[in-house]
């Protein structure tokens, strides 16, 4: 239990100083475009809340150091790999000066450390053709490099609303625990605690008051805390299907390739170019803005948070089957292609004014002129 309230506590407090100490780093710390595609707060706010996690693992790593613990080696490993991507995101929060491509080979840098420092390797797959790949260390660096850049990168795409990318990380870290658990892995299981504790103890902070953003030093170092901690479960144990890491992990994978595909073949855009379309910009800007229609801060930061649960619900239908099938690749391969046709049956469905009427009961709740019939569900 310890390994879970060390590190929330911890950030918990060390948030709360960031938060109260603003004024003295705002003018580097916060977020004072409110005009970007992707921007939906009202005032600045400070986006370094990667800072209270971070140190709050470090604190649970000196705790277990200090009580003797050999799962303290595991987790000091974890964060001195997670260096370069944390640091590389923390700079760009505070000088808005890195480029995506660097964090993106920051994180790179951090996932080729863990390769062989933690033995934290993807060498199978499954799948036929790629196992071979996989098979060699050049293939397996390859392939391990460019899974832990690709999740740690999704979660910082979906860090788009208050408390949304934080608790599907709580989710999912959650499933890698208990799957830990159930092969008797004890040191993945405390570790994969440990990183729930610390993102809660951000995550009180941010939702639904949206008092601290999460930035690109959090969310890059969440991620590859995420994906490291899945590929240590597969690596260490066979008996866990190689695809259950993915299966997790895909609502914000599958929303990466799905706005690349979109803004690449659809659009003619550059891939990397930010727009306001992704699935929870839709959902807040087709159904939210109907459920709370005033343009005060206080209706702006209801909207925001009353975004983030329809997407938890959306994460939860990939973590559900994960769990009931964490050792069978052909099922999980089938929920894969099921979770690809839901997201994207709803993406357009949004995207045509043809919401579902469940999806928008609380803006018929809530009254009002043209409510319940501006989303316009059928």
């Amino acid at each position: 239990m310890m390994f879970f309230l060390v590190p929330f506590f911890i950030a918990a407090a060390v948030t709360l100083f960031v938060i109260h100490s603003s004024h003295a780093h705002g003018h580097l710390s916060a977020d004072g475009d409110l005009s970007g595609p992707q921007k939906f707060h009202s005032h600045p706010v400070p986006r370094i809340g990667g800072v209270g996690m971070f140190v709050g693992l470090l604190a649970c790593v000196l705790m277990a150091w200090e009580q003797g613990s050999t799962t303290a080696r595991l987790g000091f490993l974890l964060l001195v790999c997670g260096l370069p991507a944390f640091a590389a995101g923390l700079i760009e929060d505070l000088t808005k000066k890195v480029s995506p491509g660097k964090r993106l080979l920051a994180t790179m840098a951090s996932a080729a450390l863990a390769f062989y420092i933690l033995d934290g390797k993807i060498t199978r797959t499954d799948i036929i053709g790629l196992d071979w790949i996989v098979g060699t260390s050049l293939g397996a660096l390859a392939a391990t490099v460019f899974a832990v850049a690709g999740v740690a990168n999704s979660v910082n795409i979906i860090d788009g609303f208050n408390g949304l990318s934080t608790m599907c990380v709580t989710l999912m870290l959650l499933s890698f625990a208990y799957v830990a658990y159930q092969v008797g892995d004890t040191e993945l299981t405390l570790w994969a605690l440990a990183g729930v504790g610390a993102v809660l103890g951000f995550f009180v902070w941010n939702f639904p008051a949206g008092l601290i953003f999460l930035g690109d030093g959090g969310a890059y170092f969440i991620g590859f805390f995420l994906a490291e901690i899945g590929i240590l479960l597969i690596a260490r144990h066979s008996q866990v299907s190689p695809l259950f890491p993915l299966m997790v992990c895909v609502y914000p994978v599958f929303e990466t390739l799905f706005s690349i595909y979109r803004r690449r073949f659809i659009r003619a855009t550059p891939p990397g170019l930010p727009d306001g379309i992704h699935l929870h910009s839709l959902i807040y800007r087709r159904l939210m803005r109907w459920a709370v229609g005033a343009r005060d801060a206080r209706a702006m930061t209801q909207r925001n948070s009353m975004t983030a649960p329809y997407l938890w619900t959306l994460c939860m239908t990939s973590l559900v089957p994960a769990l009931l099938f964490w050792d069978s690749t052909t099922m999980l391969v089938i929920c894969m292609v099921l979770f690809g046709l839901i997201y994207v049956g709803l993406y357009w469905r949004i995207v045509r004014f043809r919401t579902p009427k469940w999806m928008v009961f609380s803006a018929q709740l809530r009254g009002g002129p043209g409510t319940a019939d501006s989303g316009k569900p059928d």
